[in-house]
């Protein structure tokens, strides 16, 4: 578990996390979304125990991974660009890891080796920034961290090998509770990964919910209605409503059966209900919470 209480670290004059608190819990796969410069990166290598925070605390399992070699021994860290040595090959990250970590898996190593299309005997920076990224991960999954923290993990992967990862991440959390904390700029593939996401911006911790509960509560509806009173829609909580004609679309917080339920009961001569991605849904959180959304996202 990672607990942040009032999290602050400063480089120089610039703040870069500014008292963040919040909570990941075990077995978790956590999304951290926002622009460059809002403190994910740091936060990450906060959290993999190389930065020293100047204010508050941040513990793994009770612990801080700055002070704790023990703590820094069970997590691992890929950054959004991966340092090898010039002349190493993964035969050579493997020996280096295996004397470091405890935990390092021969046998599930192999196993990755033969899922990753990488040659072992190949000089790591002559390979392309996606395959070292894959090096990178046969590193880290071998290790079997408590506590995996990946950068912009998935740039530069194709298709197939993003699929891969999604994969193998989900089978490190079922069968160990491995948690995983994932920074990126890709909403969408967090999206089809993550269970829990949270919004950073210029240091501070916009929003942080279960992704279930996001979509849960957030729908966007589009109706056609006959004439109604200005006060027909009282009661909803409407976060925003465009009109095209007689087509009304509306982004509606609350229960989207409810919901449906009570548009319903306007007898509209065409109503439909569509689900959110999570990009539209944190557009719609934070419009509604006065945020500049291009500022934050862009």
């Amino acid at each position: 578990m990672i607990e942040s209480k009032q999290l602050t670290k400063k480089f120089g004059s610039t703040i870069a996390l500014n008292g963040i608190t919040f909570t990941i819990g075990d077995g978790s796969v956590f999304g951290l979304v926002g622009s460059n410069g809002a403190g994910k990166s740091t936060f990450l290598r906060t959290a993999a125990g190389i930065y020293k925070p100047d204010g508050g605390s941040l513990l793994v399992d009770g612990f801080s991974p700055y002070a704790d070699v023990s703590i820094r021994k069970q997590l691992f860290f890929i950054s959004d660009f991966p340092y090898f040595p010039s002349q190493f090959t993964l035969m050579d990250m493997f020996s280096f890891y295996r004397a470091f970590y405890p935990s390092w898996d021969p046998v599930h190593c192999k196993k990755l080796c033969g899922l990753f299309p990488l040659d072992s005997k190949q000089k790591i920076l002559s390979m392309s920034k996606g395959m070292q990224r894959q090096a990178a991960l046969i590193c880290a999954l071998s290790t079997h961290p408590k506590l995996l923290l990946l950068d912009e993990i998935f740039d530069g992967l194709d298709p197939v090998i993003r699929q891969l990862l999604r994969q193998l991440l989900a089978d490190g959390v079922a069968s160990s509770g491995m948690s995983v904390v994932i920074a990126s700029h890709n909403l969408r593939e967090l999206e089809d990964v993550c269970d829990h996401v949270g919004l950073f911006h210029k240091g501070g911790v916009v929003l942080d919910k279960e992704l279930d509960d996001l979509k849960l509560n957030i729908c966007r509806v589009q109706a056609v209605f006959p004439p109604l009173p200005e006060d027909a829609f009282q009661g909803l909580d409407i976060i925003r409503k465009d009109t095209l004609g007689s087509l009304v679309t509306m982004v509606i917080r609350g229960d989207k059966i409810q919901t449906e339920e009570t548009l319903r009961a306007l007898h509209p001569i065409f109503l439909e209900a569509l689900p959110l991605t999570l990009e539209e849904v944190f557009i719609s959180e934070m419009e509604a919470a006065g945020y500049d959304i291009d500022n934050i996202l862009s």
